[in-house]
């Protein structure tokens, strides 16, 4: 959990979010009300900071406005911003001053598949790392969000572990090297921030002696402050193979008093690591062999968090500036101060302070709560504020049904300077943190009755080590919402265990929950592709928009099965790539293309899809070789081929006009249903097309034929679309969509639709509205929470579907002999009837149950205290049957029994192994024993694989 990246391995422990401090820092002022009354000190540690006064917070101060919070001005001895927005702006006008392009953070979701969230500032420069995508900038400086929930257990915890972390850093790509890169950080570190240079030790790996002789030589390190560590400390890779290189890392030293001799990195009361610097200089092949890297590179990595609490002299990272606000917010509103809580308090405050920064940035990159993926990372974390915020008495404003909604508004003002998006989608994040709380709420009292219910078992079963089961803490989730960590927190306190491995084992047959993220980058994905594009240099020419046919084209690589060939066979599947093409590559949601690779001598290359690759440098045909082999030569293509490209026609067709029709979907909802509508996934292809979108709720019946008649009336309107180029800039200020999460040129493709619809989008349109033909909605419902989807047909597809249904008209019609418009009377008439016979039937049974069972009374045992108990086998008897049965017998043995009262349990099996269980006690029975019927039932229904409802 150390921010240090244990080399040897991927980059699962890869920065970090936070670091463990042991000094004593000064209070910052902060809030309404708040006066700065002291001087400019010197802090023992070394670092000049501002001695400022803090009063306690009141109770009363309960603001929700959405502006950032106030503080007190904080500057060092030499006047320096050191609030954690000045020392992130002062991060990047530094590498700014020498050359580096400001890059904005990418999104939380990464376009990089083989993670499930952004967790490391690199990541958004992983294909020019890797060579696939050709570097933008020489170098560029960021501040990028980051959220990793591997070690959730310690937030809070200790000083230093965070869910949501902002890493700074400055990245070349081929331009500077090792020793810039270390005269930076020593100048940035020393002279930007003022940090003690005495008090700096650095690590280098061990067999790098350049750059312990920079360290030594050029900045002036003494040797005793230089430590060489072995791989697992300072040797980074992306993985088995590819790019990787020596690192070495700055560290703070807490207690020089102790001397450099002996002085161990590792003793985390004395150092913590703040900057560490990767200097990609190698690639590792599938042998293990190593050769230096044609652009070598450097990625480095500052937590934010933590210089601001080294420079604002924190004892935790929770209690700077970046954190601290919402901390006060949240025991604001619980009436309570955070400087005089015990641990118990604060461990539930910096959880909140914690979570909300997560969710509040979460949420605005469009991702909402759910049991998948993603989104059980934002639930489980919001839930988890929820539950801190009860246990603490935390008060919703007067007027409002939720608190953490307030909370949030103070994450959201503090957002700026990070992400100014987040503001702008306040409202969204607001009604998120709403809707998942209550939504918690309805559930949250029942499940921890259930779970002290449980604990009280676990520890009548063993007292000494109590353990609560799998299967226990799976009913939880999957019942009451329960995520693992809140039951494992609650079980803790009480000092029950849980069986973690068991209840991933429940969800794993269960399958109602996608693993983990996996926190190592994989940069390996790829190699052979990156490499065919550097070696053809030019990038492959996408003539599709204005033609469906290339001719005298060359076929520049072939790939089969992963390795680069020469030539391929009839029957093969390859992979072609082209010097042009007029095949549309998968991307924004729509297909490849398919079609035709034409060679002169009469061989053809099928083309069933194409894709980008390389960082979409090349494009690739997927393809299989046929052609006539009755001549007796064998059918092959070879690199160097002149070939003709064609893309079959009518697939186009009907794949640009379900993409247009797709843009026109998201306008329609945008004025139906609300301008706060985001596209959340879309597929396009030749059958039909799907929206993915984020909505509370979905659109009413009403609501779709309106969203129908809008996108028809469009179509109708017969209006010229117009795609152009233009700076990502310009496409903004004119109010063109972008979606959440995708990441974008400088220039960029804008499709517009005058007066409805204007969208960022590489993809096939058509050209003028009226030929999509018309459009059809088939199907929308919820595919998650939040998330809706609508599936619809364009063009030919509406015919087709037209056609399709008038075949089942048809057919209803024979069947029930009326006329089409006359089916639906007659359907309704016929279900009146079914009932009446349903119900009439249900009535007989109940009474031959009833008869049954008069025999059963006999068998009923007397209890101690007088009550009439029976369990007993009515099969061949259906669950209403069996229900009216049992409280016959009831009725007959509490007549019997007087003032003890009775129970009866009846069993019912079936020929098709169905299983019917009914409990019903009375009143006298449930206060006597403390039974519930319920209760007694969910044991026997859980062992017959079922589940069971109903009254105590």
């Amino acid at each position: 959990a150390r921010f240090r990246q244990h080399r040897g391995a991927p980059m699962q422990t890869l920065l970090s979010p936070s670091i463990m401090l042991r000094t004593a820092g000064v209070a910052i002022a902060r809030g309404v009300g708040f006066r700065r009354t002291g001087v400019l000190a010197h802090r023992r540690d070394g670092v000049q900071c501002a001695r400022v006064i803090r009063p306690m917070a009141s109770a009363a101060s309960s603001s929700t406005e959405t502006a950032a919070p106030k503080t007190a001005d904080l500057k060092d001895a030499a006047g320096k911003d050191i609030s954690g927005s000045g020392i992130r702006r002062r991060f990047l006008e530094f590498y700014e001053q020498r050359g580096h392009a400001r890059l904005p953070s990418s999104s939380l979701v990464p376009e990089d598949p083989t993670v499930l969230l952004t967790i490391a500032g690199m990541l958004q420069f992983k294909p020019v790392f890797m060579g696939q995508a050709e570097r933008a900038v020489p170098c560029a400086t960021t501040t990028q969000k980051c959220v990793r929930t591997n070690d959730i257990e310690n937030v809070g915890v200790t000083a230093r572990h965070h869910t949501f972390f902002e890493m700074l850093g400055n990245f070349s790509f081929g331009d500077y090297f090792k020793k810039e890169a270390i005269q930076y950080a020593w100048e940035l570190a020393t002279k930007e921030y003022g940090l003690d240079e005495t008090r700096i030790y650095v690590s280098v790996f061990r067999e790098d002696d350049e750059a312990y002789a920079i360290w030594r030589d050029v900045v002036g390190v003494p040797e005793e402050r230089i430590k060489r560590l072995d791989e697992a400390d300072n040797f980074w890779a992306a993985g088995p193979t590819g790019p990787c290189g020596p690192c070495s890392e700055l560290y703070w030293d807490f207690h020089p008093e102790r001397g450099a001799e002996g002085a161990d990195l590792e003793d985390d009361s004395r150092f913590i690591e703040f900057y560490n610097l990767v200097f990609m200089e190698m690639n590792r092949d599938a042998s293990g062999k190593t050769a230096p890297l044609k652009n070598k590179n450097i990625d480095t990595g500052m937590g934010l968090e933590r210089m601001a609490q080294i420079l604002q002299g924190k004892p935790n990272n929770y209690e700077t500036d970046l954190i601290r606000p919402i901390i006060d917010k949240a025991a604001s509103m619980a009436g309570i101060s955070y400087d005089d809580a015990d641990d118990a308090t604060k461990l539930k405050l910096k959880v909140i302070g914690d979570h909300t920064r997560a969710v509040a940035y979460l949420v605005s990159d469009g991702v909402l709560p759910s049991n998948v993926g993603r989104g059980y990372i934002v639930r489980r974390l919001l839930r988890r504020v929820v539950r801190c915020g009860r246990l603490l008495g935390v008060k919703a404003p007067e007027g409002a049904e939720a608190f953490t909604p307030a909370i949030a508004e103070v994450a959201v003002g503090m957002s700026g300077d990070c992400d100014p998006e987040v503001a702008n989608r306040a409202r969204k994040i607001y009604e998120e943190f709403e809707r998942e709380e209550l939504r918690f709420a309805k559930t949250l009292g029942r499940g921890e009755e259930i779970l002290a219910d449980m604990i009280a078992a676990a520890k009548a079963k063993d007292a000494e080590a109590p353990k609560l089961s799998g299967d226990d803490a799976f009913t939880l989730y999957d019942t009451y919402g329960f995520p693992l960590d809140i039951t494992a927190d609650v079980a803790t306190e009480e000092g029950v265990a849980v069986d973690v491995d068991g209840f991933e084992d429940a969800m794993e047959v269960a399958r109602t929950l996608s693993r983990d993220a996996r926190v190592t980058v994989d940069v390996t994905a790829g190699d052979l592709l990156a490499t065919i594009a550097d070696e053809l240099g030019e990038s492959t020419r996408f003539t599709g928009y204005g033609s469906l046919v290339e001719q005298s084209v060359t076929v520049r690589a072939i790939v089969r099965a992963g390795e680069r060939v020469d030539s391929a066979g009839a029957g093969e599947t390859v992979d072609v790539v082209l010097d042009a093409t007029p095949f549309y590559a998968e991307g924004g949601g729509q297909v490849g293309d398919e079609g035709e690779i034409q060679l002169a001598n009469g061989v053809v290359l099928s083309v069933r899809d194409c894709r980008k690759a390389a960082g979409g440098r090349v494009f690739v045909h997927v393809c299989e070789v046929v052609g006539d082999s009755s001549s007796g030569n064998k059918p092959s293509v070879s690199v160097g081929d002149a070939v003709t490209a064609a893309v079959n026609a009518e697939s186009r067709r009907r794949a640009k006009a379900n993409h247009t029709a797709t843009h026109l979907l998201q306008s329609a909802l945008k004025r139906v249903v609300g301008e706060d509508v985001s596209q959340a996934g879309s597929l396009v292809n030749t059958e039909r097309l799907r929206f993915d979108f984020n909505a509370p709720a979905g659109p009413t019946p009403a609501q779709l034929e309106e969203i129908e008649a809008l996108v028809n009336g469009w179509i109708g309107d017969a209006t010229d679309l117009v795609a152009r180029e233009m700076p990502i800039a310009e496409a903004k200020s004119r109010g063109a969509t972008a979606m959440f999460g995708e990441k974008y040129g400088d220039v960029v493709r804008v499709v517009d639709v005058p007066g409805v619809s204007m969208e960022l989008c590489g993809g096939t349109h058509v050209a003028n509205t009226a030929e999509i033909g018309g459009f059809k909605i088939v199907s929308e419902a919820g595919i998650a929470a939040g998330v809706r989807r609508i599936e619809a047909v364009s063009g030919p597809g509406v015919v087709e579907l037209l056609n399709q249904r008038e075949g089942v008209v048809r057919e209803l019609a024979g069947a029930l002999r009326v006329p089409p418009e006359e089916i639906a009377g007659r359907v309704t008439s016929l279900m009146d009837d079914l009932r009446a016979a349903q119900k009439e039937a249900e009535a007989l049974r109940g009474e031959v149950a009833a008869a049954k069972s008069a025999a059963l009374a006999a068998d009923a045992i007397v209890a101690s205290n007088g009550s009439r108990v029976l369990v007993a086998r009515l099969d061949g008897v259906d669950p209403a049957a069996l229900k009216s049965a049992a409280e016959s017998l009831l009725a007959k043995l509490a007549g019997e029994a007087g003032e003890a009262g009775a129970a009866v349990v009846l069993g019912s099996g079936s020929a098709d192994g169905k299983v019917g269980l009914v409990a019903i006690f009375d009143d006298e029975v449930q206060s006597a024993g403390g039974l519930k019927a319920g209760a007694v039932l969910g044991a026997a229904a859980k062992a017959c694989g079922g589940g069971g409802g109903g009254k105590p």
